[in-house]
């Protein structure tokens, strides 16, 4: 923050204008609602600004006078003990949670540096060198595909022994956490596993690939001394928490509905993945890939494209809508909702698969009086953000957040009768590329607060959202403590998408018994 000339007003004897908020005055709010702070003070910066729409604003978001003079400033825990380590699952989401970790293959760290010749603005390398040391090692590393475990080897360090089977590596006396990052029909099993064999755990959404092993998951846990962490990272988005933020002070009124989607259009994105050239039944394990999955022939495409099936899989419900739906939880508390109806089919990837590319769910909180709704297609990339509906305004939130009055709101009618607020024109926007919270005055800025950003902001610094969750996870096991997605939210994630997913399968309405604890 840069420095500006002490006030005078004592020295001159100039009383300021009544009504007027002085610099030191308006630091004394800051602390108090800090996505309000960083807003308001970027305000006063801005000279060019109508007086009279700054202290209209100020007073509507009830920021008060009387609050500590000290802006809240960001701190990093230092790590503690050395954790020793293990990923179960090196495949591409593996990889980039191991290195998300501080861990790199030293291919990926060629390849940026050529990425950073070719091009001056791409920073991936050296947001990654600037990470901070997590103080772990991994000690064990496994995979069914051999090409893969070599990798992970190699990524992982001096000290990684390759495991063939994961409870061999569950077994190691040197080994405190284990990361897993399989598909999911793997998970339940692992995770009650590793709890058994008490080995704190990060698993990757969806928690479980079926309803019957969430209880069994949330079982072993609880019964455990284990720190769980569900791979949601966006629980560190700095955007989702200032969301939350504006939520409970109540900025967008009564919300009562929210709509939040999915739309991907490239075969990656389907889930249509590379088939590595080398592969075949001569490296990979073929039944232990299987595991408690039906049984089948061998695939090269069941292998590497899990996702398309139900067999391995959760479809869209658990794989792309569990990050929306995490999301909206964090920002509102919804937990799960009463019913749930969902429809969709396969529309576009003719290709074998049995899990839809094209899926809608409609979910009802009664008691909320909210309706939530996703959609999604894997054969559009239409943008359409996830926007919270206010009676007096609504809210986008993405990698950037925008809240926009609504014409007939009955909070902010008089303002807009007085011309104080221009509904040509978001309240405020919050980006993290901008560093803040901002009344939006050009289209420049309209741009920026629409980006969606890999990285979040901490403390003036760019850093790796996952990083962020990965690092919550480690100091809750050194020092207690809830983690941002305990087990009790992955309990509200799962259900919720189980859900939709029976819905869709079994084309019916489906409600959930808070009394009994079941879907029926």
């Amino acid at each position: 923050m840069s420095q500006e000339p002490k006030e005078n007003n004592k020295k001159t004897g100039e009383e300021p204008d009544e009504g007027s908020i002085g610099r030191r005055d308006l630091l004394k709010g800051l602390a108090t609602i800090p996505v309000i702070g960083v807003f308001l003070y970027s305000l006063f910066k801005k000279r060019s600004y109508d007086k009279r729409i700054k202290k209209s604003i100020f007073e509507e978001l009830g920021l008060s006078r009387e609050a500590p003079a000290v802006l809240p400033k960001y701190t990093m825990k230092k790590p503690g003990q050395l954790i020793r380590l293990g990923i179960i699952g090196f495949g591409g989401r593996g990889e980039a949670l191991v290195r998300s970790s501080g861990f790199a293959h030293p291919d990926w760290i060629e390849k940026k540096k050529k990425d950073a010749l070719k091009n001056k603005r791409d920073k991936t390398l050296k947001h990654f060198l600037e990470q901070e040391d997590l103080n772990i090692v991994y000690n064990g590393v496994c995979d069914v595909f051999d090409i893969r475990a070599e990798r992970g080897l190699a990524t992982a360090g001096k000290s990684a022994k390759r495991y063939i089977h994961y409870q061999e590596l569950l077994a190691s006396k040197d080994i405190d956490a284990v990361i897993i990052a399989t598909p999911d029909h793997w998970h339940a099993r692992m995770v009650i596993d590793a709890a058994k064999a008490g080995k704190h755990v990060y698993v990757e959404k969806c928690m479980t690939r079926t309803v019957d092993e969430v209880y069994r998951v949330v079982d072993a846990v609880k019964k455990s001394n284990i720190v769980f962490q569900l791979g949601h990272q966006g629980r560190e988005a700095e955007s989702y928490i200032k969301a939350r933020e504006i939520m409970k002070k109540n900025i967008l009124g009564k919300v009562t509905l929210v709509v939040t989607s999915t739309n991907r259009n490239d075969p990656n994105g389907a889930w249509v993945y590379k088939i590595h050239k080398d592969a075949s039944p001569k490296n990979i394990d073929w039944e232990q890939f299987l595991g408690p999955a039906p049984r089948r022939p061998f695939s090269l495409e069941r292998f590497f494209r899990w996702r398309c099936w139900y067999d391995y899989g959760t479809g869209l419900s658990g794989d792309l809508f569990t990050h929306e739906y995490d999301a909206v939880n964090q920002i509102m508390d919804l937990g799960i909702p009463r019913s749930a109806v969902a429809s969709g089919g396969i529309y576009f990837f003719k290709d074998g698969r049995d899990v839809p590319d094209v899926y809608q769910v409609v979910y009802e909180y009664p008691d909320k009086d909210l309706t939530l709704v996703y959609s999604a297609t894997l054969a559009s990339e239409k943008r359409r953000g996830k926007v919270f509906m206010g009676h007096d305004a609504s809210m986008e939130v993405g990698g950037s957040l925008t809240v926009t009055v609504d014409p007939r709101s009955t909070k902010y009618k008089k303002k807009i009768e007085e011309g104080i607020i221009d509904l040509s024109l978001p309240l405020f926007v919050y980006s993290p590329g901008l560093k803040g919270i901002d009344v939006v005055t050009s289209a420049t800025e309209k741009y920026f607060a629409g980006r969606g950003l890999m990285y979040t902001f901490r403390g003036g610094k760019i850093v790796d959202t996952t990083h962020l969750h990965i690092k919550n996870w480690l100091d809750c096991i050194r020092n207690g403590g809830k983690t941002s997605c305990n087990i009790d939210l992955g309990f509200q994630e799962a259900i919720t998408a189980h859900m939709g997913t029976i819905s869709y399968r079994e084309g019916r309405k489906v409600y959930w018994d808070p009394v009994k604890q079941k879907i029926v």
